[in-house]
C-alpha cells in the first residue's frame, strides 16, 4: 500500500472534475431558468400557482423515471457517450422552451429536459470513482457538486438580465446554447483512465485498488441491489435532502418576490446570498470527510458525521417564513442551503464507497437519485397547492421541508449501515460461517 500511495496520480483528473462541475452548473441553469421566468409566463398565459406547480414538476416526472435505466445505460455504454447524448437532449429541450405556446408545450419541454439531465449526477459519480481513490473522493465530489449552487446562483442574475433586456424566450435560447458548447468539449476531452493516454499502468493499478474483488466472489446483479438496507437508507435520506434542495431551484424566486416583495433587481443580488454561501460549504463537507478518514476515522464515521450534521443544520429552513426581517430570513436560508451542500458532497461519494465494482457505481447512483427526485415532484406540486390554498403563504411547505431534514439525518445515521463495498448475500453468509468456525461451502 505504501508503494501505491507514493505514486503520483495524473493531473488530468482535476480537469475532469472541472468539466463535471461545469456540467452540473449548466444543468441547474437549465432546470432553474423556468423558476425565474415564472412571473412573466404566468402573466402571459394566465396560469395560476397550482397549474404552475404542475408545470414546474413536469421536469421531475421524466427525470425520476430515467434514473433507473439511466444508471444502467451509463454502466453499459460508458460515461463519454451517454453524457454526450444526454447533454444534446437537454440542450435541445431548453432551446425548444423558447418556442412554447402554452401549458402543454411547456410541460413537454420540461419532460424532455428531465430525460437529458437524468444522466448528469450518475455519470459524475462514476467518473469520480474511476479517477479518484476513496480517500480523495469527498473533496472531488464537493467541487463538482458545488456546480448546483453556482448554477442556481448564476441563474438569477443571468436569466433576470436576459429577461429584462430581451425577454423570457431569449433566456432559454442563450442557456440552451451553452449546453451544446459543453457537449462538444466533453466528447473531445474525456476518456476513462484505462483508455487515457496520460495514465500509466502503475497509476491505473492505484486507481483500481479500491475495487479489488476477492477471487470467487459472487456477482451482485442489478435487481439484488434493492435487497440491501444501506441502499434503502441512501434512498430515504436523499429524498429528504432533495425535498429542501428543490425549493431553492423552483419556488425560491417566487418566495422572495411574492412573500418578501423582492424586485427583479433585488432578486438578482440579495437572492444570490444562500447559493453563494453554500458553495464553499460543499467543498468543506467533502474535504472534512476525506480529512477525517485520512486521520484515522472509519469511512462510516467520517461520511455519516458530515451527512447527519449537514442535514440537521438544513432544518432551520422551517423558520425562514416566520421571521419578519429579510436579513434574518436570508441568513436562515443561507444556513439551510449550506447544510444541504455540506451533506450533499458526501451523498455523492456513497455510490462509489459502497459499490462492489466500478460497473455498479452509476446503477447505485441512479437508484438513490430516483428516490431523491420523487421529492422534486412532491415539493413543486405540494408548494403550489399550499400557496394557492393559503393565499401566498410558504409557512407549511417550509415547515415540512425542515421536518424532512431531520428525518433524512436519522436515515443516514440509523438505516444506512457500514459504508463499505456491498457483499453478495452468499459471501456474507460464508463470512459469518467462517467467523463462527464453520467450514466454508464449496462452489
Amino acid at each position: 500500500m505504501t508503494g501505491q500511495t507514493s505514486i503520483k496520480l495524473p493531473k488530468q483528473r482535476w480537469t475532469i472534475v472541472l468539466m463535471c462541475f461545469l456540467a452540473v452548473a449548466i444543468n441547474y441553469v437549465d432546470r432553474a431558468n423556468l423558476g425565474v421566468a415564472v412571473p412573466m409566463i404566468q402573466k402571459e398565459y394566465g396560469i395560476d400557482p397550482a397549474l404552475m406547480g404542475l408545470i414546474l414538476s413536469a421536469f421531475f416526472w421524466s427525470y425520476v423515471l430515467m434514473q433507473l435505466p439511466g444508471g444502467w445505460l451509463i454502466d453499459k455504454f460508458g460515461s463519454r457517450l451517454t453524457y454526450t447524448v444526454a447533454t444534446l437532449i437537454m440542450s435541445v429541450a431548453t432551446l425548444a422552451t423558447a418556442f412554447a405556446g402554452g401549458v402543454a408545450s411547456l410541460i413537454a419541454c420540461r419532460m424532455v429536459l428531465g430525460i437529458g439531465e437524468a444522466f448528469c449526477y450518475p455519470v459524475n459519480a462514476k467518473v469520480t470513482s474511476l479517477w479518484f481513490r476513496r480517500s480523495e473522493r469527498g473533496l472531488a465530489t464537493g467541487v463538482w457538486a458545488s456546480g448546483s449552487r453556482v448554477g442556481s446562483a448564476m441563474t438569477l442574475p443571468l436569466v433576470a438580465f436576459i429577461i429584462a433586456n430581451l425577454g423570457w424566450r431569449e433566456a432559454f435560447l442563450v442557456t440552451g446554447a451553452i449546453g451544446l458548447v459543453w457537449m462538444v468539449l466533453w466528447y473531445v476531452l474525456y476518456r476513462d483512465p484505462k483508455n487515457h493516454s496520460a495514465v500509466t499502468a502503475e497509476q491505473l493499478a492505484v486507481l483500481e485498488a479500491d475495487y479489488a474483488v476477492k477471487a470467487g466472489a459472487k456477482k451482485i446483479r442489478y435487481a439484488e441491489l434493492f435487497r440491501y438496507r444501506t441502499i434503502w437508507g441512501m434512498m430515504i435520506g436523499f429524498f429528504c435532502l432533495n425535498f429542501v434542495i428543490y425549493f431553492y431551484t423552483t419556488w425560491f424566486p417566487s418566495y422572495l418576490t411574492q412573500s418578501r416583495g423582492f424586485s427583479l433587481a433585488k432578486l438578482g443580488t440579495l437572492g444570490l446570498v444562500p447559493g453563494l454561501v453554500a458553495i464553499p460549504a460543499g467543498w468543506l463537507g467533502g474535504y472534512l470527510s476525506d480529512r477525517l478518514f485520512k486521520g484515522g476515522w472509519s469511512l462510516t464515521a467520517a461520511r455519516k458525521t458530515c451527512l447527519v450534521g449537514g442535514l440537521l443544520a438544513s432544518s432551520v429552513v422551517a423558520l425562514a417564513p416566520l421571521v419578519p426581517g429579510d436579513a434574518a430570513a436570508l441568513t436562515l436560508l443561507a444556513i439551510s442551503y449550506s447544510g444541504l451542500a455540506f451533506a450533499g458532497a458526501n451523498i455523492w461519494t456513497l455510490p462509489g464507497d459502497v459499490a462492489p465494482t466500478p460497473a455498479h457505481v452509476a446503477s447505485i447512483s441512479g437508484i438513490q437519485n430516483f428516490a431523491s427526485n420523487l421529492a422534486g415532484i412532491a415539493i413543486t406540486t405540494f408548494t403550489g397547492v399550499m400557496v394557492s390554498i393559503t393565499q401566498g403563504s410558504f409557512v407549511v411547505p417550509l415547515a415540512v421541508a425542515g421536518t424532512l431534514s431531520i428525518v433524512g439525518a436519522c436515515s443516514y445515521l440509523f438505516i444506512v449501515g457500514e459504508i463499505a463495498p456491498l457483499k453478495s448475500r452468499d459471501d456474507e453468509a460464508e463470512g459469518s460461517a467462517l467467523a463462527a468456525g464453520a467450514t466454508p461451502s464449496k462452489a
